[in-house]
C-alpha cells in the first residue's frame, strides 16, 4: 500500500539495495582538490565549514537515514526533498528552489540485456553538489578525476558547471545505450526479414526490448518536460557562463528521444513482421504439406484400383504388372515434380 508522505514524519528508504552508506567528500577551489572517504557523517560536515571551497559530496548508500537527514539538514533542504531522495521509486524530476536546484535521475544498468535503474539524487546549492545513489558506483570517477586535473577549468567554475558536467554524463551514457539498442533493433529487423534464414528472432526478444523501451520512455519523460527550469532567468544558481554546457545537455537529451522514438517505431514494425512472418511460415509449411500430399493423390488412385476385389481385372494376370505399376508410378511423380519446378511452387 502506498503511503502519504505529506503526513509522514519518519524518514525510510524505499529502495532494495544493502550498500552501507558512505561518504566521499571532494573539496576543491583553483589551486587544488582533496579527496575525503568515511562512515562517519561528523566528519564531513567539519570538512564543508570550509570557506571559499567548493565541495562535492557523494553519498553512496541509502541505508542510514539519519547521516542522510544530518547532511541536508546542514544544508537546509526541506524535509519533503529529503524523502524524495530516499523514494527510490520517485519519477525523474527537476525543480528549481530558492537555494538550491533539485534533480532526481535513473542510472540504467544492463543486467543479462535487460535494463534496470539506479536511483540518484543530485542537489546544487551555490557552492555544493550532493550526489545521493543507492549503490557503490565507479560512474562518476571520471568526473571526479576531472576535478583532480582540473579539466576545462572545472575548479575555477562554480558548482553549475560541475552540474552540468555530472548531467553531461548521465545523459552520454543513456545515448549509449539507446544507440546500441537502436542497433540491435535494427539487426532484428533484419533477421526477421529473412524469415526464412537460421537466425529468426521469437516475441521474447521483441518483448525485452518493449520493457526496456517503457523503462527509459519513463525515465526520459519528465526530464524533457521540466529541463527548462534550469534555464529560467530567475534561476540564479546557473550563471551565463555556464549555461552553453547545460544546453549541451539538452542537445543529447533530445537525441534520446529522437533515438527512442525510431525505436518506437522499429519495434512496431518488429511486431508486424514477426506476425506476418508467423502466417509466411505457416502458408509456407501448408504449401509443403500439399505439394507433399499432391504427389500420393494419383499413386493413391491407382492402389484405389487395383485394390478392388473384382474377378475379372486384366493388370491382375499380366506377368509384368507390378513392375509395370511401379514404373508408372514414377514417372506420375516426375511428372509432378516437372511441373511443379516449372511452376515455381516447389
Amino acid at each position: 500500500m502506498s503511503r502519504n508522505n505529506i503526513i509522514e514524519d519518519k524518514l525510510q528508504y524505499t529502495g532494495k539495495s544493502k550498500t552501507p552508506t558512505h561518504l566521499h567528500l571532494c573539496t576543491y577551489d583553483s589551486e587544488g582538490a582533496k579527496d575525503m572517504v568515511t562512515h562517519e557523517v561528523d566528519n564531513i560536515l567539519e570538512n564543508l565549514c570550509q570557506e571559499n571551497k567548493k565541495h562535492w559530496l557523494q553519498i553512496h548508500g541509502l541505508q542510514d537515514t539519519m547521516a542522510i537527514q544530518k547532511v541536508c539538514k546542514h544544508f537546509h533542504i526541506d524535509f519533503l526533498i529529503i524523502q524524495d531522495i530516499l523514494n527510490a521509486r520517485h519519477l525523474t524530476k527537476i525543480e528549481q528552489h530558492d537555494d538550491y536546484n533539485v534533480i532526481i535521475l535513473k542510472l540504467l544498468v544492463m543486467i543479462d540485456n535487460e535494463i534496470a535503474t539506479q536511483h540518484i539524487a543530485i542537489v546544487q546549492g551555490a557552492d555544493y553538489v550532493l550526489t545521493f545513489l543507492e549503490k557503490e558506483t565507479e560512474f562518476f570517477c571520471e568526473v571526479n578525476a576531472a576535478v583532480h586535473k582540473n579539466t576545462q577549468k572545472i575548479r575555477s567554475r562554480g558548482t553549475d558547471f560541475l552540474l552540468s558536467v555530472i548531467m553531461n554524463s548521465v545523459m552520454a551514457h543513456y545515448m549509449t545505450i539507446v544507440s546500441k539498442m537502436e542497433d540491435e533493433l535494427e539487426d532484428m529487423e533484419e533477421q526477421l526479414l529473412d524469415w526464412l534464414g537460421n537466425n529468426y528472432s521469437d516475441m521474447s526478444d521483441i518483448q525485452k526490448y518493449r520493457r526496456n523501451y517503457r523503462l527509459i520512455k519513463k525515465t526520459i519523460n519528465p526530464i524533457k518536460e521540466q529541463i527548462n527550469a534550469l534555464f529560467r532567468s530567475d534561476n540564479t544558481l546557473i550563471g551565463e557562463e555556464n549555461r552553453p554546457f547545460f544546453n549541451d545537455v539538452n542537445d543529447h537529451l533530445h537525441f534520446v528521444v529522437q533515438t527512442l522514438d525510431s525505436c518506437r517505431d522499429i519495434l512496431s514494425a518488429l511486431v508486424d513482421l514477426y506476425l506476418s512472418n508467423n502466417d509466411l511460415r505457416m502458408n509456407n509449411i501448408m504449401k509443403q504439406l500439399t505439394i507433399v500430399s499432391t504427389f500420393f493423390i494419383p499413386l493413391t488412385f491407382f492402389a484405389g484400383i487395383w485394390g478392388m476385389n473384382f474377378k475379372y481385372m486384366p493388370e491382375l494376370d499380366w506377368k509384368y504388372g507390378y513392375l509395370g505399376a511401379w514404373i508408372l508410378m514414377f514417372l506420375i511423380c516426375v511428372a509432378v515434380f516437372i511441373y511443379f519446378k516449372r511452376k515455381r511452387w516447389y
